[in-house]
């Protein structure tokens, strides 16, 4: 894990980027902010009350030297953000709307990323995954030719390395969605220095078993390979035929994967996220997420249980996305 890490703050170290936390009256958040800042590892914008926040820092003995402290009731320049919001959303919001919008600290925060005062925005310690990722999908949005965004965790245990996706967002993915989280969870995975080697997974390997779901996986990694013909992708896959070498020699003896796959595409968000707690709580792999990709910037979104650490790591993983 540490090396994971150090290679982020290699990448970010010194680089100036600006990282949003909106949620500026949160102790963990803070005490995470004050971290990063004392480590020159971002710049952290925190957006809230400024007597609230400097109390708050008071009372727990940090020092914000280097923080930016943003008060959306007081902000000097929010009538370009106003405008600016009111030509994003077309016609959606009027500026009397906007204005009151932008008093909401995630659509406060999220509009600076998108006017390029600063490059990523982190929160969700005391908000939904709701409350995060909707003004990031009406503002940001998803970078051109990628439908929908995704969620993926890295799972790590001493040198191993996996990603796994998508465990966070998409419900239920359809072929196209499937073969976009692949390509955009390989371009994570290199992100954290891992060579992608991508398995579309299912409950059945090159054709053992037949129906619309292992269909929709088989044309999945169809339309992947289409998309990034560079791209190591393949698939279906049951878990043990792209993972133990053994198996994929008697199941999947002619595929390019041959139980050496590192990246996993889970066929439904049901099976994402009950495959990466079962590694996290039975395999004893940290589970570092979840990381959000296929917007035009980074947005990322905490747990309501995170802790100072997830926090500090998250923001560090936001600032290697946009210097990615």
């Amino acid at each position: 894990m540490s090396d994971l890490f150090q290679t982020l703050k290699d990448k970010v170290a010194g680089k100036d980027i600006k990282i949003v936390f909106p949620e500026g009256n949160d102790e963990r958040v803070l005490t995470a902010v004050a971290r990063l800042a004392a480590e020159n590892m971002v710049q952290p914008i925190v957006v809230g009350d400024l007597e609230e926040i400097n109390g708050l820092a008071s009372e727990l003995k940090l020092t914000l030297d280097g923080v930016e402290i943003y008060d959306p009731k007081t902000y000097e320049n929010m009538d370009e953000l106003v405008a600016s919001f009111v030509e994003r959303r077309k016609g959606k919001a009027t500026e009397e709307d906007a204005r009151k919008i932008l008093l909401n600290p995630n659509y406060f925060g999220t509009m600076l990323v998108h006017v390029n005062r600063a490059q990523g925005l982190v929160s969700g310690a005391a908000h939904s995954t709701a409350d995060t990722v909707r003004p990031a999908l009406q503002i940001i949005k998803t970078k051109e030719g990628v439908r929908k965004t995704s969620g993926v965790f890295i799972m790590v245990r001493n040198d191993e390395k996996y990603v796994f996706a998508d465990c966070a967002i998409n419900i239920s993915p359809d072929s196209n969605d499937l073969a976009e989280i692949a390509v955009e969870s390989a371009a994570t995975a290199k992100m954290f220095g891992i060579e992608p080697k991508v398995a579309m997974l299912s409950f059945s390997t090159k054709g053992s078993a037949k129906s619309p779901e292992t269909e929709r996986v088989v044309e999945a990694a169809r339309i992947a390979s289409e998309r990034a013909p560079e791209l190591v992708v393949d698939g279906e896959f049951q878990f043990d035929a792209a993972f133990v070498p053994s198996v994929a020699e008697k199941k999947a003896p002619g595929s390019k994967i041959q139980g050496d796959a590192n990246v996993f595409v889970f066929p439904s968000l049901e099976a994402g996220n009950i495959g990466y707690k079962i590694a996290q709580r039975l395999g004893n792999f940290e589970a570092v997420g979840p990381i959000l990709q296929g917007l035009n910037k980074p947005v990322n979104d905490l747990s309501r249980g995170c802790s100072v650490e997830d926090v500090y790591k998250l923001a560090l993983i936001t600032a290697g996305q946009a210097v990615n």
